[in-house]
């Protein structure tokens, strides 16, 4: 009997963890589409001339739960804010929020989560975060400037990094028209990260 319910105990930890990764990848397809979509439209997207006219859509790493990760969070007492310098040369204003502690393959890993001060003015923005990041990837798989995730003000001191919604700047599309944040050398990752947007060369002939 003590087996028995070993066994269904087990099954049903099995179903709702199973349950829960379908709403995970779920929501990861969401992003995906969602970006594309942001893509293919004129009012919206980054690209321009042959560029937007060839679009399909983004290519992807395959989506792994791997890199959806649980990462504590030290908020930075007393930040100031700082000018992040950005692709065109000018400057944005941001305070850094924390430090994500996390580990990836064995490795202890920290990420800094900054704040735009500009964009915590606005109405919807106020939880807004930012974080760039470099990996092992960049001028392989990925855009070489790196890559971005939004994220937001978390409740508690741990917040998830899910990388598969990891994004190029815009200005990996079309420098012309952009001006996005330089990944500071503190978020460079001396790991592999393959999830989220690849990058075609064809936006940099």
């Amino acid at each position: 009997m003590k087996n028995f319910l070993v066994l269904i105990i087990s099954l049903l930890l099995t179903s709702c963890v199973s349950q829960i990764q379908k709403k995970e990848i779920a929501d990861i397809q969401k992003f995906q589409q969602e970006l594309n979509t942001e893509y293919k439209s004129p009012k919206k997207t980054p690209l321009r001339g042959d560029h937007f006219t060839n679009f399909k859509e983004h290519p992807f790493f395959p989506i792994n739960l791997k890199y959806r990760i649980s990462a504590k969070v030290t908020k930075t007492e007393n930040a100031e804010p700082f000018e992040l310098p950005t692709s065109s040369g000018k400057t944005k204003t941001y305070q850094e929020y924390g430090k994500a502690s996390f580990v990836l393959d064995g490795k202890e890993l920290t990420l800094t989560l900054y704040q735009s001060l500009a964009l915590s003015k606005q109405e919807g923005y106020e939880d807004y975060l930012f974080l760039p990041f470099r990996d092992a990837t960049n001028e392989i798989e990925t855009y070489g400037g790196g890559k971005y995730m939004d994220l937001k003000i978390p409740t508690g001191n741990t917040i998830i990094l899910d990388f598969n919604k990891s994004y190029h700047p815009l200005c990996a599309y079309n420098a012309f028209d952009y001006s996005c944040p330089i990944v500071p050398r503190e978020n460079f990752l001396p790991v592999r990260i393959e999830a989220g947007v690849m990058y075609e060369d064809v936006y940099h002939q």
